[in-house]
This record gives structure tokens, C-alpha cells and sequence, in this order.
């Protein structure tokens, strides 16, 4: 996820304001606060699971780095960030704790940018993962909980729940691929990029930074990928219902 590498001080200013605007709209409509606490669960499943899955790929690569350092865990507080899990809750996007791995330990089976790619790629796939294993929750209680449960409050706050998880994995390991620092998907990129294209890429990194803020902010990230996500969840539910016969 996110690693921030340059002026922290503006980016946290950016997500600041970030955290207001969402903030003040919730404040502006108190019925989405109830939306708000339903997102709290799948926040902290879809951020734990998606750091954990880079500190388990770099660890069965051969770098202990995040063993040591305590993240090869399924507890959330080793892994959300307050910051970036408020981010995740009110604008969209967000980020966990990020995962320090060290390259160089890497098995020499592969070269150190096919490793960092696997790393990266492994959250977002652990994301897709979840929403699929979700979706077949969501699809079992459909088949065969009574109408009862189904339109009971409890019934109705576990669908909600559970569509609200299968929602937050699709957007994070969507928005995680996209090919820009600091996001997962940089990572992935680079080992298919020509020698000049990537020095260039790595070189010029604080550049991607900024551009990815400002696609963010001008809306232009969601154009992007809503559409993605949107098939992704299709292609996903379609299958958890295909293998339940609804």
C-alpha cells in the first residue's frame, strides 16, 4: 500500500482536508453515519489481510523482515493506520501500515523486481480473494436462511456487513493496481517496462507521487476505476452464485 516517501507534510495535509470534506458530509446527512459504522468491519479485514498477504509473500521469499518485525499477524492493530483507515472509511481510499521488506533476501530463484512484484501483487489479490470468500457468504445466506432472519434487524445489519466487505476488497485491490507510486500496482508494473523506461520510472518517482494526488483529487482516479471495480464485482458474485445455483 501507500508508503510515503516524500513531503509527508503535504500529503498529510491533503488527506487532512480529505478527511473533513468526508467528515462534514456525513455530519450534513446523519443517516449515512449508520453506512459508516456498517464499513468499519470490512475496513479492518480488507487492510489487515491485504498487509499481511505482503508480509507472507516477502517472508516465503526469504526475507524475515516483516517476521521480525511483527506483521506476519492477522491482528488489525498491527496493521491499520488511523489515518489511512479514517481515509478509507470517509474518501474511498486508504492505506494500512506499510510493510518493510528488504529486496536483497529475496530467493536468487528470481531477480529482486520479479520478487517486489509478486510482494506487491500479493495484496490486492488477497483483496479479490476475500471478496470471493465473502460473496460465497453472502450467497449461502440467501439459499438457505429463513425469510425470518433475512428480514429481521440482525439479518438485515449482516447483509449489510457483508456486502459492505465484498465492496471495500473490490475497491482497495482495484485501487492498489493502479500502475502509479505509491500504489501496488507501480511494482507490478516495472519489471515489464524497457531499461530506460524503467530508470526513468524509479528516477522520476516523486513526479508519479504528485500526479497520482491530482488525478485523485480532479475525480479522474474514480472515472478510472469504477469501472473496473464495477466488473470485478459482477465477475465475482456471478460466480459465487453459479456455484449456488441462484
Amino acid at each position: 500500500m501507500f508508503n510515503f516517501s516524500f513531503d509527508k507534510r503535504t500529503l498529510y495535509i491533503i488527506v487532512g482536508i480529505l478527511i473533513l470534506i468526508g467528515v462534514l458530509q456525513y455530519l450534513a446527512n446523519p443517516s449515512q453515519l449508520y453506512s459508516l459504522l456498517i464499513s468499519i468491519p470490512g475496513v479492518l479485514v480488507a487492510i489487515t489481510f491485504h498487509e499481511f498477504a505482503h508480509a507472507f509473500a516477502a517472508d516465503k521469499l526469504g526475507d524475515d523482515t516483516a517476521r521480525r518485525e511483527g506483521r506476519l499477524s492477522l491482528n488489525p492493530k498491527d496493521h491499520i493506520d488511523p489515518i489511512g483507515g479514517l481515509m478509507l472509511l470517509v474518501a474511498g481510499f486508504g492505506w494500512g501500515k506499510p510493510v518493510h521488506v528488504n529486496p536483497s533476501n529475496y530467493t536468487r530463484k528470481m531477480s529482486m523486481e520479479k520478487g517486489e512484484a509478486i510482494v506487491s501483487i500479493a495484496g490486492p489479490l488477497m483483496n479479490f480473494v476475500l471478496a470471493f470468500v465473502f460473496s460465497l457468504i453472502y450467497c449461502a445466506i440467501y439459499k438457505f436462511a429463513s425469510l425470518a432472519f433475512l428480514t429481521s434487524t440482525i439479518g438485515s445489519a449482516v447483509i449489510l456487513i457483508i456486502s459492505a466487505t465484498i465492496s471495500i476488497n473490490i475497491g482497495l485491490g482495484v485501487f492498489n493496481l493502479i500502475p502509479l507510486p505509491p500504489l501496488d500496482g507501480s511494482k507490478v508494473l516495472i519489471p515489464f517496462l524497457p531499461y530506460k523506461a524503467k530508470e526513468w520510472f524509479i528516477n522520476n518517482e516523486q513526479i508519479f507521487y504528485i500526479v497520482f494526488v491530482l488525478i485523485w483529487l480532479t475525480g479522474i482516479a474514480g472515472t478510472i476505476i469504477t469501472p473496473a471495480i464495477q466488473s470485478v464485482s459482477n465477475g465475482i458474485l456471478s460466480l459465487a452464485q453459479m456455484i449456488f445455483g441462484i
